[in-house]
């Protein structure tokens, strides 16, 4: 099931679990938040965990490992949670394993939540890599195709069963990337025997980072009322002084309802209300939600609280949510990219979800670390290079004031058949659940749909326009691009974007080594793009590798010093052209990240300003030059944000 030897019923399954998803649509997937109504009992640390290392990966279904404790069938070791478990052990069968994992937790839950009938349990899966089945004490509740993203299913009729024992949950999850998933992949089965093990096969992957694996972000389980809020829209806008808040709550759970909405500044004072589900609550003399270093009060948010008061046959119940919300407007010319009505400059990062040990798992210290590192380095955005971020990041960005490309996991979409109409509709699924999930995060300005796809390919223009009108038919507000690495605009989705996204590396991967091509070829790279689409351009990645510590003079490639130059070099083309219609540029990448083993990375790809772990190397003294300089240029900033801040 799911095995690298069964490929057709993984397609099987794909299909089945579009199908599901696509229903599941239906509904919302608001942020678990602790209320007066609601509650949250977070699952992480240790979990007992075991990867399936029989021969076709299928062990755990034919021996039906979830209905009894995964102890009793065989060894188990500890695993936390969230985190990736390749790098965990010292098994290096388990750091490249490919196929299914499975991990258990059993957990005590609160009497209250199992006497009260009016209380929904829900179980939520913050991100899975990639395909996962839940189980709760021996019953499937859901399954989930694709990582990065949440789902969550409701459990408390399985849990009341029998209250005397603990809630036994077991989800199991596979890493195999195919032609149809996102990101795509293949498995490649080798079968010469003298050469290569009985059985053996590799996980193609067409991207350039490492394919971590397991449960990667926080496993809830939270209440609401049976009758509760299920989502809540809001898009905002201003004229003068004036905002204006359009909302609209979704209700499950109840035949008669009543809401009141209650919009509060951050002193707690309200400045709007209504007792409608939907509508426009206006704002006098507003506080807009602005980019760091563009105003004295960058990120400013104001609470949304709903109140619920719902009947059923049964009972009365009340659920309070209570949503951040930041008024702004975002809108594209053929020059310029305007944050309420302002010219703003991208002047940041592309990161990764990846350190030490931890791989992708979520980790608090780690994101609170990014976040200094951001700030005193000028940065005002990055972009979720390849994949969704955690929710928490984004919050974070919210409350910052770091604006935000939000990409979905399109990335490495090279073969030919990954553009079929399966891989399409999955494609069209997972920015369906991305935009649910983040459409009301004031800092993601701009959706992302895809990066360096093979998109000269015939079938890419139907595909891409496919989406991208899919996207903007999901959200009208906020503009959509993907990213090219066409140096020569032969792009077939370019028409159909409203920015141009580009990566480029000059000098490196062309003609390596010859710094003096950058000024001549980046100039025209960028009138090949502007002359024929008329379009803002984003230079979404440049940079060049650098061994930290490793130095040369005159700059040879991997040492900082050719780092630094090939950054400089960039950095003359970009401020004549930001005169014009360039809207931004984004080094790659923020911090050195793990990849797959090969011959051009050396333990990871190193083109990180700062290290793997956090240590800044020189081109990062280069960046926080240029990006403070550029916030001051703008004229808009006071005194106290001419030096670099912390957190």
């Amino acid at each position: 099931m799911l095995s690298p030897e069964r490929p057709g019923l993984f397609r099987v399954l794909c299909l089945f679990a579009l199908f599901e998803a696509g229903c599941l649509l239906d509904t919302g997937m608001l942020f678990p938040r602790e209320s007066s109504s609601r509650e949250v009992k977070e699952l992480s640390g240790l979990w007992s965990f075991r990867a399936d290392k029989s021969p076709d990966r299928n062990l755990g279904f034919d021996k039906a490992w979830y209905k009894s404790r995964l102890r009793e069938t065989g060894p188990v070791i500890d695993m936390p949670v969230p985190a990736s478990y390749n790098d965990i052990t010292q098994d290096p069968t388990l750091r490249d394993f490919i196929g299914w994992v499975w991990y258990e937790r059993e957990v005590v839950v609160p009497a209250r939540w199992i006497t009260d009938e009016g209380t929904r349990v829900v179980i939520r899966v913050g991100s899975a890599h990639y395909y996962s089945i839940v189980w709760v004490n021996g019953v499937k509740v859901t399954e989930h195709n694709g990582g990065h993203l949440p789902f969550e299913a409701e459990v408390g009729s399985l849990i009341r069963k029998d209250p005397t024992q603990p809630c036994r949950i077991t989800i199991a999850v596979n890493n195999t990337l195919t032609l149809e998933t996102l990101p795509p992949g293949s498995i490649q089965h080798i079968d010469d025997i003298t050469k290569y093990p009985k059985g053996f096969f590799v996980q193609n992957i067409y991207f350039d980072f490492f394919n971590y694996a397991g449960i990667h972000r926080p496993v809830l389980l939270y209440t609401t009322p049976t009758a509760y809020v299920d989502d809540i829209t809001v898009v905002t806008d201003f004229l003068d002084n004036t905002g204006r808040v359009n909302y609209k709550v979704s209700v499950q759970g109840a035949t008669t309802a009543t809401v009141k909405v209650t919009l509060m500044d951050k002193d707690g004072h309200c400045v709007a209300s209504s007792t409608e589900p939907f509508g426009v609550l206006k704002v006098v003399d507003v506080n807009l939600w602005w980019p760091y270093l563009m105003h004295e009060s960058p990120g400013y948010l104001y609470s949304m609280e709903v109140r619920l008061m719902a009947a059923n046959e049964r009972s009365t119940h009340e659920d309070v949510y209570t949503l951040p919300v930041g008024i702004r407007t975002v809108s594209v010319t053929s020059t310029q990219f305007l944050i309420n009505k302002k010219p703003f400059y991208f002047h940041g990062v592309n990161k990764h979800e990846d350190s030490d040990i931890r791989g992708k798992g979520f980790d608090w210290p780690l994101i609170v670390k990014d976040f200094n590192l951001l700030k005193w380095m000028g940065a005002n955005s990055f972009r979720t290079s390849h994949y969704p971020y955690a929710e928490e990041i984004l919050q974070m960005c919210d409350r910052h004031g770091i604006v935000v490309i939000d990409e979905c996991p399109g990335v490495g979409i090279k073969d030919i058949r990954s553009f079929r109409n399966a891989s399409l509709n999955h494609h069209l699924d997972v920015m369906d659940e991305l935009v649910r999930r983040d459409k009301n995060h004031a800092s993601v300005v701009m959706w992302s749909v895809a990066n360096e796809p093979a998109s000269e390919m015939p079938p890419a223009e139907f595909y891409f326009k496919t989406l991208i009108q899919h996207t903007k038919a999901l959200d009208p507000t906020r503009p959509v691009t993907y990213v090219s690495n066409s140096h020569y605009a032969r792009d077939k989705g370019a028409p159909y974007v409203d920015v141009i996204c580009i990566n480029s590396y000059f000098s490196w991967y062309h003609d390596p080594g010859h710094l003096e091509v950058i000024p001549l070829q980046l100039n025209t790279q960028f009138e090949n793009w502007y002359g024929k689409y008329q379009k803002p351009i984003i230079q979404s990645e440049y940079g060049a590798d650098a061994v930290p510590g490793l130095h040369s003079d005159p700059p040879m490639m991997f040492t900082e010093e050719y780092q630094k130059v090939v950054l400089q070099s960039c950095h003359d083309v970009f401020d004549q052209k930001r005169k014009q219609y360039l809207i931004g540029e984004l080094i790659w990448n923020f911090a050195d990240f793990m990849t797959v083993q090969g011959i051009t990375r050396v333990v990871g790809n190193k083109k990180g300003v700062f290290t793997r772990q956090r240590q800044p190397k020189a081109a990062a003294f280069i960046l926080k030059e240029r990006y403070w300089r550029l916030a001051n240029e703008t004229g808009r900033l006071p005194p106290w944000t001419k030096y670099p801040c912390s957190l």
